[in-house]
């Protein structure tokens, strides 16, 4: 199966500034991304980033990188940038590892690609784990689905409602795109419900746009999102 991985590497993080080059074990996070995406069955690999620093980075360890416009108003846009770079055809799928995320499984990338590989009827993928603890916390976002594993909504409220613990979801922020529905994404305006819970996501269902989410049956660890999560990394890896 081919698709290619596009990682959005950008410098300036509110909460972490520098984040894709935080120092892990005498390695930058991003390299450990890369190499965990290599792992992959990607026909390719690509950090796309807006900053000279990250790029000189990723070709110091050897890696592929492409510079992008500083303008963009999210990850996805940068990965969008990047696949007419490289020409991809609308049908070709890409699946966006986020740069923040030095422990992602190369098995989770495949999934997420042959998932939207094998449902034509949707342009986006995504995965998603089952979850009992920290649903209160807003940076671990919910999601919930029908019966067909289509995206009703998302969300960093604990949904649904429930007494029981059991019914909850974490979402998995690695999504499969098929370039023909990236192209389409991008040029749409946020909406209302992505601005109230700063979830891009939001915008594609929004639109119209069909999500499907695989729920995993192995742990994802989280990526880095602050200084606490970039220690609790360095403390898993020796």
């Amino acid at each position: 199966m081919s698709f290619f991985v596009v990682i959005p590497a950008r410098y300036d993080s509110r909460r972490l500034p520098g984040k894709p080059l935080a120092d892990i074990a005498g390695i930058p996070m991003i390299q450990y991304v890369y190499e965990s995406a290599k792992k992959s069955s990607a026909e390719d690999v690509i950090v796309a980033t807006d900053d000279s620093r990250i790029l000189e980075a990723v070709e110091k360890f050897g890696g592929k990188a492409l510079l992008t416009s500083k303008d963009h108003r999210s990850g996805t846009e940068r990965i969008q940038e990047v696949t007419n770079e490289l020409d991809l055809s609308l049908n070709d799928i890409v699946v966006n590892v986020q740069g923040d995320e030095p422990l992602i499984p190369p098995e989770a990338i495949d999934i997420v690609a042959a998932s939207l590989k094998g449902k034509k009827d949707f342009g986006i993928a995504t995965l998603c784990e089952s979850a009992t603890e920290g649903m209160e916390n807003p940076n671990i976002v919910k999601v919930v689905m029908n019966s067909f594993g289509e995206a009703l909504y998302f969300s960093r409220s604990p949904i649904p409602y429930s007494t029981n613990s059991n019914n909850y979801f974490r979402h998995i922020g690695l999504y499969a795109y098929r370039v023909d529905t990236l192209n389409k994404f991008v040029n749409f305006p946020a909406s209302i419900y992505e601005d109230s819970e700063n979830l891009e996501q939001l915008r594609a269902l929004d639109f119209g746009l069909k999500i499907h989410v695989t729920v995993c049956d192995f742990n994802i660890p989280p990526g880095v999102d602050t200084p606490k999560d970039l220690n609790a990394v360095r403390a898993l890896i020796p």
